[in-house]
């Protein structure tokens, strides 16, 4: 069983990391399920081990934690679902490959739902929609927006972190960073794409493509 917990409201950032650390390793000791935690922050940016300095273009626009997942500067805020996934990967295979990509197929399994199609690309994280309605890039490709955010972090197999969802937060507070270091590409919501979507909506979305995915 996965416990699965909604907060409302806009959860702090240490706080979140203290519950996430605290809850993996009980699950690592056998004392607590897993869990799923979906929460919205307060504006934020993120740095994963990854980041570089020079990708955190406005340093005194929001606050910047330091965070040990992986990857590079991510943003969160209202209007963004972040789903914190503590999992006993170890008990589940012991592939963190395989569960990255179930991660990422969850995601675009949520986005299906809405008749949106994400997609993956190879060498870029998180999942990506194409822009047809957008002018092509400089290199005459069609354009592409980044809907979600993946990044996790691995203690004794057991996951914390997670993803993140794009339904209507407000797009102007990604200009801050280079979001995980891509300069070519932009940022969508699914309110953005045309889709009255609720962060209500998104979580009954959430849930049941979890269970389509890691069963």
């Amino acid at each position: 069983m996965v416990d699965w917990i909604i907060s409302d409201g806009l959860t702090d950032y240490d706080d979140a990391v203290t519950f996430m650390e605290a809850r993996a390793e009980a699950i690592r000791a056998g004392t607590a399920q897993e869990c799923v935690w979906l929460v919205e922050h307060p504006p934020l940016y993120t740095a994963g081990t990854s980041a570089k300095p020079a990708d955190l273009t406005d340093p005194d626009r929001f606050p910047v934690y330091q965070s040990k997942r992986g990857g590079q500067y991510t943003y969160h805020g209202p209007g963004q679902r972040v789903a914190y996934v503590m999992l006993d990967v170890g008990a589940r295979g012991k592939d963190v490959r395989a569960f990255v990509h179930q991660l990422e197929s969850w995601v675009i399994a949520t986005l299906e739902r809405f008749n949106v199609k994400g997609e993956i690309r190879e060498g870029r994280v998180g999942v990506w929609v194409t822009r047809p309605d957008k002018p092509l890039t400089v290199t005459g490709a069609v354009a592409e927006d980044k809907v979600a955010a993946i990044g996790i972090r691995l203690r004794k197999w057991v996951s914390f972190h997670g993803v993140s969802i794009n339904v209507e937060p407000d797009l102007s507070h990604f200009t801050g960073i280079v979001p995980c270091g891509i300069t070519e590409h932009g940022v969508t919501s699914l309110v953005d794409l045309g889709l009255p979507v609720t962060m209500d909506d998104v979580d009954v979305a959430l849930k049941a493509a979890f269970e389509d995915t890691f069963g």
